[in-house]
C-alpha cells in the first residue's frame, strides 16, 4: 500500500498488529464499527479538552491539544456524514474495555499520572492508525478511501502525545525522564497487547479477538 512508509512506526511503536479474525469481523459489522468509531472520535476530543483544562499551566499541551480537538471534532462530523449517507442511524453503543484497560495502569501522583496518560493517548492514537490501514483494503472505495485519508492525523496524534509525555517529564524535572518514558511506553505497550491479542467478547473498534473465533 502507498502508505506503508508513514505506517512502519506507528507498527512498531504497537506491540502487535491487528490479527485477520478481528479484521473479519469488522467486515461483518461495519455498522457497530462505525458507530463505535463515531464514538471514538468524540471521546478522543473530550479527553483532550479535559486534559487542556486540568493541567492549563502547561503551554505546548494547550497548543497541541487544541488542535487535537478540532480534529477529533472534524473527524466525528465526517463519521456521522457517512452513517447518514448510508443509511445508517445513530444508536446508543456500550463502550468496550480498551480505554478502561489502558486507564488502569495510569498512576495516581504526578506528573507521572498525566504522562501516562499521555503515553497511553498515544497508544489509542497507534492503534487507532493501525486499524484504518488494516480495513482501508478491505472495505468499499469510499470508506477505504476515508480511512486513508485518517492515517496522516493520527499517526501524527501519536507523536504528539509522546512528545507531550517528554515535555511534561522535563518541565517537572523527572530524574531521568527519557528513561523514565520509555519504561513506562514498553510497560503499556504490553498491556495494550494483551487487550489486542485476547479473548473479547464486545466487538468494537479497538476490540480483543472475538470470543467466537478464539
Amino acid at each position: 500500500m502507498k502508505y506503508d512508509v508513514l505506517m512502519q512506526p506507528v507498527i512498531e511503536f504497537l506491540g502487535c498488529e491487528t490479527p485477520k479474525v478481528w479484521i473479519d469481523e469488522a467486515l461483518n459489522n461495519l455498522d457497530i464499527l462505525m458507530q463505535d468509531h463515531a464514538n471514538c472520535e468524540k471521546k478522543a476530543a473530550s479527553t483532550a479538552m479535559n486534559l487542556m483544562f486540568r493541567y492549563s499551566f502547561f503551554a505546548d499541551l494547550q497548543v497541541k491539544l487544541a488542535q487535537l480537538v478540532r480534529e477529533e471534532m472534524l473527524h466525528y462530523e465526517q463519521v456521522l456524514e457517512l452513517m447518514k449517507k448510508r443509511g445508517q442511524t445513530w444508536q446508543a453503543l456500550s463502550a468496550g474495555r480498551y480505554a478502561t484497560g489502558l486507564r488502569k495502569e495510569v498512576r495516581t501522583y504526578e506528573p507521572e499520572a498525566l504522562i501516562d496518560i499521555l503515553i497511553i493517548g498515544a497508544f489509542v492514537e497507534a492503534r487507532s492508525c493501525e486499524r484504518f490501514y488494516a480495513l482501508a483494503p478491505h472495505v468499499d472505495e469510499e470508506l477505504g478511501r476515508y480511512y486513508g485519508y485518517l492515517l496522516k492525523s493520527e499517526s501524527r496524534h501519536y507523536e504528539d502525545y509522546l512528545s507531550l509525555a517528554l515535555e511534561v517529564a522535563n518541565t517537572s524535572k523527572l530524574k531521568n525522564a527519557k528513561e523514565t518514558i520509555q519504561q513506562r511506553i514498553e510497560h503499556i505497550r504490553g498491556v495494550e497487547k494483551e487487550l489486542i491479542l485476547s479473548s473479547d467478547d464486545t466487538f468494537r473498534f479497538h476490540s480483543g479477538i472475538p470470543i467466537k473465533a478464539s
